[in-house]
């Protein structure tokens, strides 16, 4: 093998230099740490045991000359094993590099895997788990990015759609098949073009970091779909890689980066930083409970033998500990840095602000992040809940930070079902939160505002069931949220009615336009557009299969909808008024070159300025909204002063038919409607009718009129 250098502290991981490689882990409770290389893939792979030779600040390091990439690795850490004091070193167990670049293989479940003996979680396994565990891979660090950059996109101009990187591609018919559910698949010019005429600017991408399928969902002959369970914070997940090679998913899905910054679509990718895929205390030891398990997970404080969950998933990374927030902020930069990734999407950012137990904004994790010149600069988005105390933080986050808004999910939900007393909350929404966001200074595109997501009813589904169907899932429909906010227009699940076909449709498109006309950041989860389905199911998390999967054959039964939605987001991105930058004021701008208007007015259907007894009228599910094109008076993207069409927007989620009469004409003589969710086929210009002020317009049950002043 040759001379073991000392080689370097840092960075941490197995970084390739052209001519070796060097190799460093954190762990304070080790004793001693063996580097293990391994000859091949597979079981019975050869494995050579190296100390590592130096130790600084409770990193051990070596260097090895002739260390390529490619090379399989893992670490094995002498040490206590005590659990009840939180210890739970074994060198019995091979560990992954907690920052491997790239992660061969999956564990096989054997009990190996464990540090304790079934049936007795505190005796101890010395069993070796390495003919059963994943491999760290050495990677090749060079690739040519050519002049790729980030495209950079403002947040008032764009448009997020939720994507699973297998589940959008699996099935489609134009893709090679040996590249359908990849990395490679996504980069498809088939693909690429799909997403540039459906109008979006970036793709969210369900977890992509290595992750873990349970062992009770593979029992079961399920899997862990959507991904939220990694043990790999710097390594692609390997099932996503055409290629099968080792280490090749880097390059891979590099490529696929450059390949949608190209095209000019941002990558956003949904990341797990509040637990791991080692479970609770009867869960495996796969890399950080070896390597350190007091240091990387919050134990409970008189009885470390248990973890702290926040998560629902058995532990939480301990957020206090500088090596955990030096391991979330040296991931962040390095898909910023070297996979060229545009934003982050933290999974149940709650728990990343508890660094003892309440929910805390001004948490260590969030000082770093502000303060980091890299990662401070991309898109960074919160869901901002976990299932601990006081986990439910929408409207919290620092300035720096965009949410998930799931207030304005179950608003509108609640609106185009018919639920009473909804419409002053629905018109916060509508115009960006500001009851949410505007006393700590943010703006209206703090809000990611989302109607449907992966976690819950797709928007098919929304329109189509009453209650979840998740026996699939095989936990007795226990599983997943009962707080669905759907309707299923009077018949549950599939149907010949055509009365209820033809109100599902409508009900889709009034969800749809009040998304895109939302101020805000809109999120259009994948498949939405086509009418995807889950038969009822609201949470497919471990469907790896054609229940969860884009089903492209729909595309053929649902342009219609695919194209309404791509009006939409045109008519989004040619109308500032539609993607303000500030919040409205509700009176005349200061400006004196713009109409002397208010930026924004609400009518009643009647066409009279709505008081306060019309918004507190409980019965009231219908309203008009006008808004001021002219009174944007802030610049554009390129310094020129913005002037725009004025809008009105008319709503009527009452079960019948209303006429709305057109407000004064000093808000606009003549209006021409450019959509009506009622009228799917209407077309701008050709088929548009126009409307004087003070005239009366039909407006359908439950459905929406968009008008454009002339």
């Amino acid at each position: 093998m040759g001379d073991f250098w000392p080689g370097q502290a840092y960075p941490l991981g197995a970084h390739f230099d052209g001519a070796g490689t060097n190799f460093a882990v954190f762990s304070e409770a080790a004793e001693r740490v063996e580097l293990c290389l391994f000859d091949g893939p597979g079981p019975d792979a050869r494995e050579t045991r190296l100390t590592l030779p130096e130790v600084d600040g409770f990193v051990w390091h070596g260097y090895l000359p002739g260390i390529m990439p490619g090379q399989r690795y893992g670490f094995r850490v002498h040490g206590p094993y005590e659990p009840e004091r939180g210890l739970r070193c074994n060198p019995s167990k091979l560990l992954l590099d907690p920052y491997a670049q790239a992660i061969e293989g999956q564990i096989d479940w054997d009990q190996a895997c464990f540090g304790y003996t079934f049936g007795d979680p505190w005796s101890r396994n010395d069993a070796d788990s390495a003919p059963h565990m994943m491999r760290s891979v050495v990677v090749n660090p060079y690739f040519d990015w050519g002049d790729d950059r980030s495209p950079r996109t403002p947040y008032h101009e764009t448009v997020i759609y939720e994507a699973h990187v297998k589940g959008l591609t699996i099935s489609h018919p134009d893709i090679p098949e040996r590249l359908r559910g990849t990395y490679a698949g996504l980069a498809h010019p088939v693909m690429i073009e799909y997403l540039r005429e459906l109008g979006i600017t970036a793709v969210e991408l369900m977890p992509v970091h290595q992750f873990v399928h349970d062992d009770h969902l593979i029992k079961r002959g399920l899997r862990n779909y959507w991904g939220y369970n990694t043990i790999g914070f710097f390594a692609p997940h390997n099932e996503y890689s055409a290629s099968g090679q080792t280490g090749e998913q880097v390059l891979e899905f590099k490529s696929m980066v450059k390949a949608l910054h190209e095209a000019g679509i941002e990558v956003i990718l949904d990341v797990v930083y509040n637990h791991t895929a080692e479970g609770n205390h009867l869960g495996p030891t796969l890399s950080f409970r070896g390597l350190d398990n007091q240091q990387y997970y919050r134990l409970v404080d008189d009885d470390p033998r248990y973890y702290m969950d926040t998560t629902g998933t058995g532990n939480s990374l301990l957020m206090r500990s500088p090596h955990v927030l030096q391991l979330i902020m040296d991931s962040l930069r390095y898909w910023i840095t070297e996979m060229h990734v545009d934003g982050f999407r933290f999974d149940l950012a709650a728990t990343l602000a508890r660094e003892l137990h309440e929910v805390d904004r001004l948490s260590a994790f969030f000082d770093l992040v502000q303060q980091d010149p890299v990662v401070s600069q991309v898109k960074l988005i919160a869901e901002p809940w976990d299932v601990g105390e006081g986990g439910y933080q929408v409207g919290n986050f620092p300035p720096l930070w965009t949410e998930w808004n799931g207030k304005y999910r179950d608003t509108v939900r609640d609106y185009w079902r018919g639920r009473p007393a909804t419409m002053p909350d629905f018109a916060s929404r509508l115009t960006g939160s500001s009851d949410l966001y505007a006393d700590d200074g943010r703006r209206p595109l703090a809000s990611i505002n989302f109607v449907t997501c992966h976690d819950g009813f797709t928007l098919h589904d929304l329109v189509s069931y009453n209650t979840k169907h998740n026996d699939a899932n095989g936990e007795g429909n226990r599983d997943g949220s009962d707080d669905n906010r759907s309707w299923n227009c009077g018949y549950e699940g599939p149907t010949e009615d055509l009365e209820v076909l033809a109100l599902r449709e409508q009900q889709k498109r009034n969800f749809l336009t009040t998304l895109f006309l939302s101020q805000g950041v809109p999120m259009l989860s994948h498949g939405d557009e086509l009418g995807r389905t889950q038969r009822g199911n609201n949470n497919v998390y471990c469907q790896d299969n054609e229940l969860a999967w884009m089903d492209w054959a729909r595309l053929r039964d649902n342009f219609p909808l695919l194209d309404f939605v791509q009006k939409l987001a045109r008519l989004r991105r040619d109308h500032p008024v539609f993607r303000r930058r500030r919040f409205f004021k509700g009176r005349p701008p200061a400006d004196p070159d713009t109409s002397r208007l208010s930026d924004i007015a609400w009518f009643t259907p009647d066409g009279r300025e709505m008081n306060e007894a019309d918004w507190l009228a409980g019965f009231a599910k219908s309203l008009q909204v006008f808004l001021n094109g002219e009174a944007i008076s802030e610049p554009g993207r390129h310094g020129e002063r913005i002037r725009d069409d004025s809008f009105l927007l008319i709503f009527n989620a009452h079960h019948g038919g209303l006429r709305f009469t057109i407000p004064p004409a000093r808000y606009g003589d003549t209006w021409l409607r450019v959509i009506d969710t009622a009228d799917p086929l209407l077309v701008e210009e050709t088929s548009g009718r126009s409307y004087k002020a003070g005239e009366t317009i039909a407006v359908d049950a439950r459905s929406m009129q968009v008008l454009r002043r002339v």
